[in-house]
């Protein structure tokens, strides 16, 4: 098989879909906690209570939303229909979490019951279309190499994406607003989705592969050795970055004693770094190693960068670990997506279909329950150094605790990523035997 059986335009514009995926999701991950707790003042009791069941609602509508992609049968195909007619609402919705009318200090069962809304609606949304989009990518790249590349792009937007929606908000926020920095992220998302959606395209045989029982599908899914590694991995990987965004700013308000909106500069500082280390890992790592070890390599070295900032006396030397950060981070988002696709290719030899959507719908369902790992942990641990949203005053002790919130969770989360891995089945020989099996089915199906 040839390197690239796609030309340079398609992956570019394919690649230029998941900016506008990733920055409201990356807004939405990375401040809306602070957005909600701190500018908004829900109690932090009520928003972990909440974001608990809200989790286990995202967490469900994964598989469900992946599982019907795979099902759907219409004249745009399986995928696309999700991107095309999910893009614009996705925006809208994600607009409307940053417009609540109502404070927590004078009506927080207001605030709760309106962001509550908009939230759910949002990441139903958000769910379709991101699924839609991902499934395309096993289906439209064939090899390794070529996902490789195509990953390297959609991580140069995605990072794009991270420095605009969780590097940006505080900063734009002070300047413009936080409902006119929604509506702004809002716009550049629809133009970035829609300019990419010509580029998208389906493998004919395979617009009409809706024949898997659902049941079926969770049983070969679950039994699927390499799809529970590799989503566990990823999952112990979001948990861990996740309370790295979570805990950011609060870590530079209360522990640093800094403006919150240091955190446009550490987070798109290590977000530059990341994109451009993109291709060094490509090219001088994953292609001369394999995704397993990548992804091993990657999730130590953000171990690497986490634990300094435990210690970390100044915003200077927070900086440093940035550095470091930015590194591993690069090698996390260039892999994080292409480990799923072997797994799909493994399923498609095994089972005779290809079920990427509920693959990807799966690995949401699991890496989301990360979100639920991330919120209990941050309401048991702050509130025990007592820190309270009611308090124009926070007490000394919330310094430690935030050190803490910043530090150990997501130090555990990488360390249980990289013992995920090391189980990961699918590697040397066994991987390259799948690679030759679906190549002769590829090209069975094109004579």
């Amino acid at each position: 098989m040839k390197e690239f059986a796609t030309n340079t335009r398609t992956r570019l514009l394919y690649s230029l879909s998941s900016l506008g995926i990733t920055i409201p999701g990356e807004a939405v991950a990375g401040v809306i906690a602070f957005y909600i707790v701190d500018i908004k003042n829900l109690p932090v009791a009520w928003y972990s209570t909440f974001w608990f069941f809200y989790t286990i609602y995202n967490a469900l509508n994964n598989p469900a939303l992946g599982y019907l992609s795979d099902r759907t049968r219409s004249r745009w195909g399986r995928r696309l229909p999700y991107i095309l007619f999910g893009g614009l609402p996705y925006a809208l919705a994600f607009a409307l979490l940053f417009t609540a009318p109502f404070d927590g200090k004078t009506d927080p069962r207001g605030l709760l019951i309106y962001f509550g809304a908009a939230i759910v609606l949002w990441e139903g949304l958000y769910t379709a279309l991101a699924t839609g989009y991902y499934g395309l990518l096993p289906e439209m790249f064939g090899t390794y190499e070529e996902r490789t590349d195509v990953a390297a792009k959609m991580n140069i937007f995605q990072i794009v994406g991270l420095i605009i929606g969780a590097a940006l908000p505080p900063l734009l926020a002070n300047l413009l607003g936080w409902t006119n920095m929604a509506m702004l992220f809002a716009g550049i998302s629809v133009i970035a989705i829609y300019a990419g959606y010509p580029a998208m395209f389906e493998r004919k045989e395979l617009r009409t592969d809706t024949s898997f029982p659902f049941w079926d599908a969770l049983k070969y899914t679950f039994a699927n050795r390499s799809y529970l590694t590799a989503a566990g991995a990823q999952t112990m990987r979001f948990f861990a970055t996740g309370s790295l965004q979570t805990g950011i700013l609060f870590y530079l308000k209360y522990s640093l004693k800094v403006d919150e909106a240091n955190a446009t500069y550490i987070l798109g500082g290590a977000f530059v770094i990341a994109m451009l280390s993109l291709y060094p890992w490509r090219n001088w790592v994953a292609n001369k190693l394999d995704s397993r070890r990548t992804l091993m390599l990657a999730n130590a070295v953000m171990m690497l960068g986490i634990i300094p900032m435990g210690f970390s006396p100044n915003i200077k030397f927070t900086y440093a670990a940035a550095v470091v950060l930015g590194i591993g981070l690069g090698g996390l988002v260039l892999i994080g997506d292409v480990i799923m696709t072997e797994v799909v290719d493994e399923d498609e030899v095994k089972t005779g279909h290809q079920r990427a959507g509920m693959y990807f719908g799966m690995s949401g369902f699991l890496i989301t329950l990360s979100g639920l790992l991330v919120s209990s942990v941050f309401g048991l641990v702050m509130p025990a150094f007592g820190y309270d949203t009611l308090l124009d005053v926070q007490p000394a002790s919330v310094d430690l605790g935030f050190r803490i919130f910043l530090t150990v969770p997501t130090s555990i989360g990488f360390l249980l990523a990289i013992f995920l891995l090391w189980l990961y089945p699918l590697h040397g020989k066994y991987l390259q035997d799948i690679k030759d099996t679906l190549q002769k089915k590829r090209a069975a199906a094109s004579e």
